[in-house]
């Protein structure tokens, strides 16, 4: 249990996750009924791109960095909320000038978007990421932050008493068996919570990740995925990020937005969006 998020924020793979996490919450937030969201794997909430863990890696120069300073012609409407959404969290802190200083994790992001009457639930099992968690959220009765193992949340949790829901699953991959605990959890909690929405991270790095890929097809999620050109070995340099039970327009907004960003964060950078399978239309989780 060592992985610290603060090495990677606002890289190349949060560019990817968070925009269609942005996007998620738009579209289920739409609708005039309460919705319920749980981060499985937190993290600290966020993070100082300044600080020593940031700094260690420089991964959010070739992400967030590079995407701010980027030039906003024909920008989609996705990635223009998703950097707004960056730079409100980083003006907190008193940044003007448009570089990113601060960057918002999962957490910081889900809160900004609830509406009252939403419920949220953060779950982290790193201790000093906890701490951090519940600093960032203190006195704010609209996020329970929880000490716990977020799979095991997935089975305390679901399904919600509100019956719409989103499931935000981005764990560590620290240990060997990541893969199979975390597919094993997402078809426990798709069978107890078919109508929910999950939203499900992985690294892209070697024949694991893609039995992984091929498990996960049988759920038939619309799957993004983003692969950086010209990285040294042992580096992240591709994720995906599967989404069961999207909501209407979303693959849309992520076809238009996806380029866009590979474009600009730089040459060899390349996008995917991949539909669901055939045999089951996009919005209808398995049984």
């Amino acid at each position: 249990m060592n992985y610290r998020h603060g090495y990677h924020a606002g890289n190349f793979a949060d560019v990817l996750k968070h925009t269609a996490l942005c996007e998620l919450l738009r579209l289920l937030t739409a609708k005039d009924k309460k919705l319920f969201v749980l981060d499985t794997h937190a993290g600290a909430g966020g993070y100082d791109l300044a600080g020593r863990l940031a700094q260690r890696t420089g991964e959010a120069e070739a992400g967030i960095a590079r995407l701010a300073s980027a030039p906003r012609t024909d920008m989609p409407p996705a990635v223009a909320r998703y950097l707004a959404a960056v730079a409100a969290y980083d003006r907190k802190f008193g940044a003007t000038d448009g570089k990113p200083r601060r960057y918002p994790g999962s957490p910081r992001l889900v809160r900004t978007a609830l509406r009252p009457g939403d419920r949220f639930i953060a779950c982290e099992l790193h201790p000093e990421e906890v701490f951090l968690l519940k600093r960032e959220f203190a006195g704010d009765r609209a996020v329970e932050v929880r000490q716990a193992d977020g799979y095991k949340a997935l089975k305390a949790v679901l399904p919600p008493i509100e019956r719409r829901g989103l499931v935000l699953i981005d764990p560590p991959f620290e240990a060997a068996d990541e893969y199979e605990r975390l597919l094993r959890a997402l078809r426990h909690a798709v069978r107890r919570f078919a109508t929910g929405c999950y939203a499900v991270w992985y690294p892209i790095k070697d024949e694991a990740a893609a039995a992984f890929a091929d498990e996960l097809s049988a759920l038939e999620p619309l799957t993004l995925e983003m692969r950086l050109g010209g990285i040294e070995p042992g580096r992240l340099a591709a994720c995906g990020l599967s989404v069961i039970n999207p909501p209407w327009r979303f693959e849309e907004a992520m076809r238009e937005a996806l380029p866009w960003i590979a474009d600009r964060l730089g040459p060899g950078v390349s996008a995917a969006v991949r539909p669901p399978q055939a045999g089951r239309p996009a919005g209808k989780a398995a049984p």
